[in-house]
């Protein structure tokens, strides 16, 4: 009786445990089923990420390094070059304006003025900024309407090269010296007062011409009165002199 008894728990108790080994064995199976699922989707994801920035890899490989040194060694070059033709064309044009407001009767002033030095050079300068600043769609962006004429967008992306603007900086140096010559000669020759008109021409250039024009214009006028007259004898004999 005892021994059945015995043999009756054994079995309950070896029951139990393979019951709970069971439960530990189909929990253990249930974690390995969401490990290798988990497992697999972090492997697709890979894959489909591996699929999208290989080709992106492979394109930005092909772009060699020490290029990306030389396009901006090359910009800052072609910045310093742009800062430097643009402060020597300054320089190259004060000294004539000097003379001319200061020493206009000078025979440095009237020799200087009459030199094509100044003009030869900026021209050069302007020439060599115009071939550095030159693209396959400078024309397009100049003459941009349909009617090839300029149009303000078109010239605003051009302007936004410093090569571009040295060269621009140029033409209006050169421009404006010309035009400052015109009016010095122009006073000279009829005894007109022209130092505040070139003093215009270098800061505004179209604001001096017009005031040369309206100088001359009040000049005329005085000078056909008796006062006037004798004036102009007056500032004609010195100049002479």
């Amino acid at each position: 009786m005892a021994s059945s008894y015995c043999f009756s728990q054994a079995s309950l108790l070896s029951f139990q445990g393979n019951k709970s080994q069971n439960v530990l064995n189909y929990s253990c199976a249930i974690q390995n089923v969401n490990y290798y699922s988990m497992l697999r989707r972090e492997c697709n994801a890979f894959s489909w990420s591996a699929k999208v920035l290989l080709p992106l890899t492979r394109v930005q490989s092909t772009v060699s390094p020490r290029s990306r040194p030389v396009t901006t060694a090359s910009l800052a070059g072609s910045s310093q070059i742009a800062s430097s033709i643009f402060t020597a064309g300054t320089i190259i044009v004060i000294p004539f304006y000097t003379l001319m407001v200061f020493a206009p009767h000078s025979g440095l002033t009237k020799r200087s003025i009459e030199s094509n030095i100044p003009y030869i050079v900026l021209g050069a300068l302007y020439a060599y900024l115009l071939f550095l600043s030159w693209t396959p769609e400078t024309l397009r962006l100049m003459f941009a309407s349909k009617y090839w004429l300029p149009e303000l967008p078109g010239i605003t992306r051009m302007f936004s090269s410093d090569l571009t603007i040295a060269s621009a900086w140029l033409h209006l140096l050169t421009v404006d010296l010309f035009a400052a010559r015109q009016v010095f000669h122009d006073g000279l020759k009829d005894g007109i007062e022209t130092r505040h008109s070139i003093i215009l021409c270098l800061l505004f250039c179209p604001v001096g011409i017009m005031s040369h024009m309206v100088t001359k214009a009040i000049t005329h006028l005085w000078r056909g009165s008796r006062p006037g007259r004798e004036a102009a004898e007056t500032v004609s004999r010195i100049c002479q002199e």
